[in-house]
């Protein structure tokens, strides 16, 4: 085996924190006690520094696995049990060391992080009470494996995209990584039968999609599999010499698919007591936990039965208007459902699927993102200073990847931002639906929000952390709320104005989030099955039996994380109403984003008192 750096130990990252604390704390003592702002810089520091080790894979996405942080990258986050009960019983500690220090000597937007982390914490502190409970996957389930959920499906794709091999450190660093994948998939297998122990167990459908996905991943010849190709092909790249692939191959025959296979026997195990009821309230203590799922993930106090009815009114009210849009273009039979798929299936729209044909689609997305970056400055007082780069998903990458999705860039700059959009087939993206899909990812969307909140040079990194963070849900209701309101917000400047094609696009993407909450809270809180919820989308929006019903595999998973988005939205909404209802004249949309941006990601409720700040101070 090759020698690489020794990862640093608990032992290590304790005497090392410690230390630091002694160092600081010190002389002060000597003196007096710590200021209050003093001990809430102390707490914030040590927030993030926890967080950036115990959670590496954080700190490559962030472009923070250098200098200081370079031993991060030869390591993959724990996903043990015992690491499970360390971050609630931290987060519960941490909680009271905040509540100890006097919200009100916090100064500027350190009162909106105060705020965010109290939230923060005393979520993460309340997974305790649900021993299923799974905060490692990126967004709250009970399931540690599913088709969406396990270090099987994430760790190969977070080695081949954000794990950067440059040099002959990070080719070393990606072997390491390699050698942990195998120790992370043994960790989640065993959550995964005490969780079974439990009659915690995935419905029988999704048990199926899941050991599907991990069999062809473990059929995979090692020397074949994107673990070893993705370091062949960059360290040939780079010319950094030394037989990595070979490694890696070895790697793979020798400790990942030995891992895998108790995986596999672990699910094959539990596969028989598997019931078909998609529902959470069939796991112990089943209703709590989606009441708190649900709660943690909207970030606010709606009731499921509050957020199945807006969702359906929502849906009526977005029907009619594209009712009347479809008709305008001579879509006139039938329900809006099937006449947005004719829409969809229309080939004049569609993108010769060739590479000419991504090439003008990769063009097309160009000019519209200059089209909208000018007009900006209307609406935005602070604006990214990284340009957003658009790339296509890797070719080796698109079966398993997202349509698009995006990434800030890096924080201080350390790395650029990028807007990737899948390109597997172009059937799947008619040119109608591109503009809103650029706004919702891209500009102004999630892109332009992280890239703000990376580039801050006033937020503390640990606010930096909870934005990002795709490794620990964070503030799902306020970045996509984000993202949706951003959709609108193109709209309103004008964006659609000369391209109705593309405002269908925009209502058609904004009811596929209102049945989002129909369907979750259906699933979950109604009694629907799985079968009455997928029918549901397809009468909705048209959708092929087997698109609805992926989605609502996901929200199998995934229970309350769909109904973030349109409640994120109708909140960045009423209060941008509020302001401007409150300061007349005295109300500058742009001052507006700034309050709501500025501060970083937060919970909806921490939201709502940065702008009743920003009103306060307006009409000071």
């Amino acid at each position: 085996m090759p020698q690489t750096r020794r990862p640093q130990t608990r032992r290590d990252l304790l005497i090392s924190t410690t230390a630091l604390g002694v160092g600081l704390a010190a002389p002060l003592a000597a003196r007096s006690a710590p200021t209050p702002a003093f001990a809430l810089q102390v707490l914030f520091d040590e927030t993030a520094q926890d967080l950036l080790q115990t959670l590496p894979e954080t700190a490559t996405l962030m472009g923070l696995d250098r200098g200081k942080y370079a031993e991060t990258k030869f390591r993959l986050n724990d996903r043990s049990e015992r690491e499970r009960h360390r971050f609630t019983s931290v987060s519960a500690r941490r909680l009271e060391r905040l509540q100890a220090i006097d919200r009100r000597t916090a100064t500027g937007r350190s009162k909106a992080v105060y705020d965010t982390l109290s939230y923060w914490f005393a979520e993460n502190a309340a997974q305790a009470r649900f021993p299923y409970w799974d905060q490692m996957a990126g967004q709250i389930s009970p399931y540690v494996l599913s088709q969406i959920t396990g270090a099987y499906q994430s760790v190969p794709d977070f080695m081949d995209s954000q794990h950067v091999v440059e040099s002959k450190d990070d080719a070393d660093a990606y072997i390491a990584r390699l050698h942990a994948f195998a120790a992370c998939l043994d960790q989640e297998t065993d959550r995964f039968r005490q969780a079974a122990a439990l009659g915690v167990i995935p419905p029988d459908y999704l048990m199926d999609k899941t050991l599907k996905q991990i069999a062809e991943l473990r059929a995979t010849a090692p020397a074949a599999s994107t673990l070893a190709t993705s370091i062949a092909r960059r360290t040939k790249e780079h010319a950094i010499p030394g037989d990595y692939a070979a490694q890696a191959a070895r790697i793979l025959e020798t400790q990942i698919a030995p891992a895998l296979d108790r995986q596999i026997d672990a699910l094959k195990a539990a596969q028989p007591h598997a019931g078909h009821q998609p529902s959470v309230f069939r796991l112990p203590d089943g209703e709590a936990f989606y009441a708190e799922a649900l709660r943690q993930n909207i970030t606010t106090d709606l009731t499921a039965a509050q957020i199945h009815q807006m969702g359906e009114d929502m849906a009526k009210t977005l029907s009619a208007e594209l009712d009347a849009a479809l008709r305008v273009q001579g879509l006139t039979e039938g329900g809006v459902g099937p006449r947005l798929r004719a829409l969809y299936d229309d080939p004049k729209y569609r993108y010769p699927n060739t590479e000419a044909g991504k090439d003008k689609l990769l063009a097309d997305l160009h000019g519209q993102v200059d089209r909208v970056r000018a007009k900006l400055p209307q609406v935005f007082a602070t604006l990214p200073k990284a340009e957003m780069v658009i790339r296509r998903v890797p070719p080796y990458l698109e079966s398993g990847a997202p349509g698009a999705y995006a990434w800030p860039p890096g924080v201080g700059g350390s790395r650029p931002g990028s807007y990737y959009i899948n390109l597997r087939d172009t059937s799947e993206v008619p040119s109608w639906t591109l503009p809103t899909l650029t706004h919702h990812e891209g500009i102004p969307g999630h892109y332009l929000q992280g890239a703000l909140e990376n580039e801050s040079t006033e937020l503390p990194l640990v606010q930096q952390i909870l934005g990002v963070d795709y490794n620990l849900p964070s503030f799902n209701a306020y970045l996509e709320g984000w993202a949706l309101y951003a959709e609108q917000l193109a709209d309103e400047i004008g964006m659609y104005a000369s391209d109705p094609l593309g405002r269908i696009g925009y209502l058609h993407d904004a009811l596929f989030r209102a049945g989002r909450m129909v369907a979750d809270t259906g699933l979950h809180a109604m009694g629907w099955t799985r079968e009455r919820a997928t029918q549901y989308f397809v009468e909705l929006m048209g959708d092929p039996v087997s698109s609805a019903q992926g989605e609502i595999d996901r929200y199998c998973v995934w229970p309350g994380q769909a109904c973030s988005y349109m409640v994120g939205k109708i909140t960045w909404l009423r209060l941008r109403g509020r302001a401007q209802k409150e300061l007349g004249a005295r109300y500058d949309i742009r001052d507006f984003h700034d309050a709501g941006l500025l501060a970083g990601a937060m919970p909806l409720a921490v939201l709502e008192t940065a702008i009743e700040a920003y009103i306060k101070a307006k009409r000071a």
